[in-house]
């Protein structure tokens, strides 16, 4: 009998088809302990900041988010059964530079450097990315996204954080490697500080995060979500 190979090098990739959606959801103690190892510390929080989550899913992160402010708004280009389906990269830059003080999200991985360079523009204070350890790697990676625009600091996970397609477990377990890629674009940035965030699930993890399912988190009395650009305005509307 054929046994499977569990060998780190195997186990940490995680592939997904082209088309695909790669939508895992993050852990909602991963995104509170991106705040309390990297962004509180800087200072720059404002409950009335106003804030993008643009890869949204379920809204998982969207709920962590609005422990920290008070104007969230999010999208995602399925319907996941949140208000506003939008492609992020889509939109006309030409209307949302410096539209936001934050975007924070967990894009589709092969997606995650578009994500990242149609954000920093956008934005007054800080973009902040959830990505596999390996976004570091590619010398293409590095000359379009890196090399111009270093992050501000790369936030490695010292613990291993459960993802699982298509919602949340408590009980997953994972051999991929995650970090937060984190961009102040309130300043200017030409080095990479490398931080680690300590052992952080047993503090910031609560039982509510899995108590009921988020896959539908926002209100949708009509039963379909509708097509509206970031700015409210629905598809077809004049």
């Amino acid at each position: 009998m054929k046994t499977q190979n569990k060998t780190h090098a195997v186990m940490s990739q995680r592939h997904e088809k082209k088309d695909s959606l790669d939508y895992f959801p993050t852990p909602p103690w991963a995104t509170r302990a991106l705040f309390h190892s990297v962004i509180l510390p800087m200072g720059i929080v404002h409950y009335n900041n106003r804030v993008l989550e643009p890869a949204c899913g379920g809204g998982h992160m969207v709920k962590v988010l609005q422990e920290y402010f008070d104007k969230i708004e999010s999208c995602d280009i399925a319907d996941y059964g949140q208000d506003r389906i939008q492609d992020f990269l889509t939109l006309d830059y030409s209307q949302v530079i410096g539209a936001y003080d934050f975007i924070i999200t967990n894009p589709p991985f092969n997606l995650a450097e578009e994500f990242v360079r149609k954000a920093l523009p956008m934005t007054r204070k800080l973009v902040a990315v959830f990505a596999r350890t390996q976004f570091m790697e590619g010398i293409g990676r590095y000359e379009r996204l890196f090399k111009p625009n270093p992050p501000t600091i790369i936030a490695q996970f010292t613990e291993r954080v459960p993802i699982v397609k298509g919602r949340l477990s408590a009980t997953a377990s994972t051999a991929t490697s995650y970090a937060w890629f984190v961009w102040r674009t309130d300043q200017d940035n030409d080095q990479t500080q490398l931080v680690w965030i300590p052992p952080s699930r047993r503090i910031f993890e609560k039982n509510a995060d899995y108590a009921q399912s988020l896959e539908a988190p926002h209100s949708r009395p009509t039963g379909h979500a509708t097509q509206t650009d970031l700015f409210g305005k629905i598809e077809g509307d004049n």
